[in-house]
């Protein structure tokens, strides 16, 4: 079943065949032959279907506006899509008149929208192949409680791989933990982490390795990085160039919920900063035989989670000198400043001013600080951001990158942007020269 696991549904042929599939079914439900089908049925569902589609729009974007990101158009058309499909089921199998054709009407109501599916999947690469959507992991687990425990001695260097050599035997992949992070001093409540661990830590005695924490975006949860990021397959192949070692990655719930948008800050709605910045490093000592020095923790993420990221090293420098901001905002924010000022921060502009990066970057400087500002060339919402907040942390003495690659925003983009530039964050983090 190997084959069909990984089997790509963002690439080659399945998505141009499903889409063929989805518009031939689009054609069989427009093609009933009774006259009010015509006239009333097609029309009638299908400004129903457009009446939802806008009324969705309108909703999400404008009134509740839950996510930290604009929608792309072509999210509401293809979701108008199959809304229309499932709005023609009805009329089309009772002007078929015959149970086969209900049979293929509810067929090619389903292929209308597991096409539209494939295309709003093809926009975020969220996933990749036939294995992840359909829960099926493509990567070693291990249970917490069997993870082995401290070696003595470790093995340190600066950087590490100059004392390193890989012993015979080691294995060739590296493993993934569920890590719970209790809310001990912030009283956050979280989902679980994701701890991948190289082939390096399997040893004894095991090199003192470096931790790069990452986070999703808004909607999200920590396994995203698993699928869409393809994390242990980009993970692996750096391990195996470099004798073992990589950075442990603790995948970490930096919202709560699949949906909230606490803004990665401490507020009524969630304390996340205090978590990542005190609760979440301790957590990962406590269950891991890690560095301990900051130079050799970094944060990232994407979306949300790349505006997260710049939050924690501009407000706590000293826990995470290393940010990798993957398609970030400007700064945080629930859809506009007076929106935000008002529901988070109980109306004071001071306090928002106080942990916003740019006016953070814009009074301070950071020179131990470093960073990788990345946006997908396509990224048409996000890129003048980006560039802004480039500009903002090199003023501020950061030693910082600026990438530009092929895509919008989606883990076309971040993937690529963590496999292109692990070797400076590893650099930056002791662990290769």
């Amino acid at each position: 079943m190997d084959w069909l696991y990984q089997t790509s549904v963002i690439s080659g042929p399945l998505p141009v065949f499903l889409t063929v599939l989805g518009a031939l079914g689009g054609v069989w439900l427009l093609s009933g032959k009774a006259r009010w089908f015509y006239r009333y049925a097609i029309p009638v569902c299908g400004f129903v279907a457009l009446l939802i589609m806008v009324a969705a729009w309108i909703l999400v974007e404008k009134v509740i506006v839950p996510f930290p990101d604009p929608i792309a158009m072509s999210i509401y058309v293809w979701i108008g899509m199959g809304v229309y499909a499932l709005l023609l089921l009805g009329p089309r199998i009772k002007a078929g008149g015959s149970i086969r054709s209900a049979a293929a009407s509810v067929v090619a109501a389903l292929l209308v929208v597991l096409a539209a599916a494939t295309q709003i999947n093809l926009e975020f690469s969220a996933y990749p192949t036939i294995g992840i959507v359909l829960g099926h992991d493509d990567f070693d687990r291990i249970a917490l409680r069997d993870v082995p425990g401290p070696t003595t001695p470790v093995v340190t260097g600066n950087p590490t791989d100059t004392v390193w050599k890989a012993p015979e035997g080691m294995t060739t992949h590296g493993r993934v933990a569920t890590l719970p992070v209790p809310g001990t001093v912030s009283g956050f409540v979280a989902r679980d982490a994701e701890v991948y661990l190289p082939p390096a830590y399997f040893t004894d005695p095991r090199p003192l390795l470096p931790v790069l924490v990452l986070m999703a975006g808004q909607p999200g949860s920590p396994q995203d990085w698993l699928q869409g990021g393809k994390l242990t397959a980009t993970m692996d192949s750096f391990a195996h160039e470099h004798a073992g070692l990589a950075p442990i990655v603790v995948l970490a719930d930096a919202t709560g919920t699949q949906f909230a948008n606490p803004l990665c800050t401490d507020s009524p709605a969630g304390n996340v900063a205090t978590y990542l910045a005190k609760d979440l490093p301790a957590a990962v000592t406590a269950a891991f035989q890690v560095d301990t020095n900051p130079k050799a923790w970094a944060i990232g993420g994407l979306s949300y989670g790349g505006t997260c990221s710049l939050q924690m090293a501009t407000n706590f420098p000293d826990v995470y000198p290393t940010f990798l901001d993957l398609s970030g905002q400007l700064e945080p924010s629930l859809g506009d400043r007076a929106r935000t000022v008002d529901q988070i921060f109980g109306g004071n502009e001071a306090a928002f001013k106080k942990v916003n990066p740019m006016d953070i970057l814009a009074g301070r400087k950071f020179p131990n600080s470093g960073g990788i500002v990345v946006v997908g060339s396509d990224d048409k919402d996000f890129k003048p951001g980006q560039q802004k907040v480039y500009d903002a942390a090199k003023a501020a003495g950061m030693d910082v990158k600026y990438l530009e690659l092929p895509g919008g925003h989606s883990f076309v983009v971040w993937s690529a942007a963590l496999q292109k530039e692990l070797t400076w964050l590893s650099q930056r983090m002791g662990l290769i020269s």
